[in-house]
């Protein structure tokens, strides 16, 4: 089982879903962990849960992202790893889509990838390094209906996890990406609520023929910021039962 005992981890998007989950796994596996989510009143739930220190951040915010990691940096006494969970999600065709939706779903998965990781290069790099854990996407690697905003922006926090891990790499900052597929959870359920999915024909689809759990993900995190993912940089772990390998969308217009 990967440890990580000794490690000094910040997750944001940690208030609920998969961010509050891998917080949740890497506090089993020995982690000192800090938590941010825009979401204050979720956000005071989950550290209260996990004893850990928590402030509320918009991830946008390149002023609030560096006092966030000022404190967090304080509280932990260092820093090794990040997990940057923080995302916004729409499932809307591009011709319902509005441009300001288009946007804001950028600005949360693309500048604010690029502002936590820069945040916490910085801090890693006088320490010694460290490691970061991007949250890419399945929806990341072919083209899907109704992820125009999505997708794009998860495509481009694949090639962001890149550029920064060659980039930094000769500094001792590893960056590597978890690229969840479907996952059973209350946005997937209320999606489907919706009629918005058809789970039926999206687990047809799925080799492995089942959702994943938002444990699968917090493993999959909690791996690559270990001490076992020590030459691992640059990367992208499909954690999607298959979907990436079987091909791009095809016939499921439902997804």
């Amino acid at each position: 089982m990967t440890t990580l005992k000794g490690h000094k981890i910040i997750v944001t998007g940690a208030a609920q879903g998969l961010g509050l989950r891998s917080a949740q796994l890497f506090v089993e596996r020995g982690a000192q962990v800090f938590l941010a989510d825009v979401n204050a009143d979720a956000l005071s739930a989950a550290a209260a849960e996990l004893g850990a220190g928590h402030v509320p951040v918009d991830v946008t915010d390149a002023d609030g992202v560096e006092q966030m990691f000022d404190r967090a940096v304080a509280h932990l006494g260092g820093l090794t790893g990040v997990l940057n969970s923080a995302g916004l999600a729409l499932v809307q065709s591009a011709l319902e889509l509005d441009i300001e939706g288009w946007q804001r779903v950028m600005d949360v998965n693309v500048r604010g990838t690029q502002l936590v990781c820069c945040s916490a290069a910085k801090r890693m790099i006088p320490l010694g390094g460290g490691a970061i854990v991007n949250m890419a996407s399945a929806a990341g690697g072919g083209g899907i209906p109704r992820r125009s905003a999505y997708g794009t922006s998860k495509a481009a926090v694949a090639y962001q996890t890149r550029c920064l891990a060659a980039e930094w790499g000769h500094l001792g900052v590893r960056v590597n990406a978890v690229a969840p597929g479907y996952i059973d959870s209350g946005m997937t359920r209320d999606l489907e609520a919706r009629g918005r999915i058809d789970l039926n024909r999206i687990r047809a689809r799925i080799p492995l023929a089942k959702l994943g759990d938002a444990a699968d993900i917090a493993r999959a995190a909690a791996f690559l910021l270990s001490d076992d993912a020590g030459y691992i940089t640059g990367e992208q772990l499909f954690v999607d039962g298959g979907w990436n390998a079987y091909g791009g969308a095809g016939a499921v217009n439902s997804c």
